[in-house]
């Protein structure tokens, strides 16, 4: 038996550790005045930064069709060799394409097992549990324990983000009106994570070098902890249109966690949409 383990976009995996680890990768969409693109195959995250700092056209996201992950299941079954995929999603209170995914599977019942699992996260939050489960598929693990293997990893990192506006979020419904308004009013920089499977306010601070500052502090002190449980840590770095200060902040992070792998990834076209330009984040992720 051989099982494979898919995840979509929004798990920010670069490609060569995607191809390394076996990871298949299915791409959500971007909407720009009514046209439909493929986030990864015709647009990227600097792209859709420029077109959000222009905002001359309307830019939103879609999910992929329960045909076309259908159409994607088939053709990585076929190029793979597979008789069994473990397809992983973003949280489902942040994105219906876990439903999506659910009807694909269903839709394929006697042609082709689909385990659907929802992350219940994002990002590199998603990404590393993701590697974690193919790395395990590789291994001869059963269909039950890759799903284990990635639902444990992906409820046990942690994801923190700075916004330069809340305006992009509440455009897309992932955060209150209210908050949005209350954070432009007094000149907030908000500090937001991932929590219960949904974005949801964090702290606030008054500039952009405390919010970055603030993120740092609280990466090194959770993987400082987290090492001292004899656990191995993986922490990833997100930036839209913010790559100079990111990389600072990777720098810095790399030499405070030298025992930690620490990495720059940027931030996927779909999820860059939502958080909209100047968007740092930090996850860190226990194995």
């Amino acid at each position: 038996m051989s099982t494979v383990v898919v995840t979509d976009s929004t798990a920010c995996l670069p490609a060569s550790m995607a191809q390394e680890h076996g990871v298949e990768v299915v791409p959500l969409h971007v909407v720009v005045g009514g046209r439909t693109f493929a986030e990864g195959v015709d647009i990227t995250p600097g792209e859709v930064a420029e077109l959000l700092r222009r905002g001359k056209e309307t830019v939103s996201t879609s999910r992929p069709s329960p045909g076309e992950l259908v159409q994607h299941y088939r053709e990585i079954a076929a190029r793979r060799g597979a008789d069994h995929l473990v397809s992983v999603h973003l949280s489902s209170r942040i994105s219906g394409t876990l439903e999506a995914a659910e009807l694909a599977a269903a839709t394929m019942a006697g042609e082709l097992r689909v385990t659907v699992v929802d992350s219940r996260t994002l990002g590199m939050a998603m990404g590393y549990a993701v590697r974690s489960g193919a790395d395990a598929a590789a291994a001869g693990s059963t269909v039950q324990e890759v799903v284990d293997v990635v639902r444990r990893r992906a409820a046990q990192a942690c994801a923190w983000f700075y916004v330069d506006t809340l305006e992009y979020l509440r455009r897309g419904g992932r955060v209150g009106a209210a908050q949005a308004l209350v954070g432009g009013a007094l000149s907030i920089k908000p500090l937001l994570q991932v929590s219960d499977g949904q974005v949801q306010p964090w702290e606030k601070v008054r500039t952009r070098g405390k919010a970055l500052a603030r993120l740092e502090a609280q990466a090194v002190q959770t993987a400082r902890e987290l090492r001292e449980q004899g656990r191995d840590v993986s922490v990833a770095v997100h930036h839209l249109g913010f790559a100079e200060r990111a990389a600072e902040v990777t720098d810095r992070l790399a030499a405070a966690l030298a025992d930690c792998e620490v990495q720059l990834v940027e931030l996927d076209a779909v999820l860059s949409v939502h958080t909209g330009p100047g968007t740092v984040a930090v996850v860190v992720s226990p194995a």
